[in-house]
């Protein structure tokens, strides 16, 4: 299902822990399978289920909670936004809506030619920076302005 190499850096991981609990590096598992696989499917969670002795649906659990985790493919750019309360605050849910218009898509879409996906998020740590976006699970961005928006935009055409 994975490749010698993602098995090799899954391997990695749980090796930061006893053996008796390698349930514990589910997280990282899940990571690196969909950095190989591009998202989550079932068959994912069942096979790393199995690889680390757990019940399915404890994986699924930890799939489906964290925003980090696509469980369907998503576009070359997945902008996940946060709108809790600080970000909110802070004019989230404007740059939210200003996201949707300039993409024509809404939370949980990707755009036609598969180049954006957006996603809303649950607190990011980052509420001095409100409000934030991360960019494809590895870059934060915060202060963000409409005018922001468009810059970012347009550097990952």
């Amino acid at each position: 299902m994975l490749s010698a190499d993602s098995l090799s850096k899954i391997d990695k991981e749980l090796s930061k822990y006893p053996p008796d609990r390698k349930q514990s590096g589910v997280m990282a598992a899940l990571r690196i399978a969909q950095e190989e696989k591009g998202f989550v499917s079932n068959e994912i969670v069942e096979f790393v289920a199995g690889y680390l002795g757990m019940a399915p649906i404890a994986v699924q659990e930890v799939a489906t909670f964290y925003t980090m985790y696509d469980l369907a493919p998503v576009g070359r750019n997945k902008i996940c936004i946060c709108t809790n309360l600080p970000c909110a605050l802070r004019g989230a849910n404007e740059i939210a809506d200003y996201f949707k218009r300039k993409l024509g898509i809404d939370f949980g879409e990707t755009t036609p030619d598969a180049r954006y996906t957006l996603k809303e998020g649950e607190c990011f740590g980052a509420c001095g920076d409100a409000p934030v976006v991360i960019h494809n699970n590895r870059k934060m961005i915060g202060l963000l302005t409409p005018e922001k928006v468009d810059e970012m935009l347009g550097e990952m055409k």
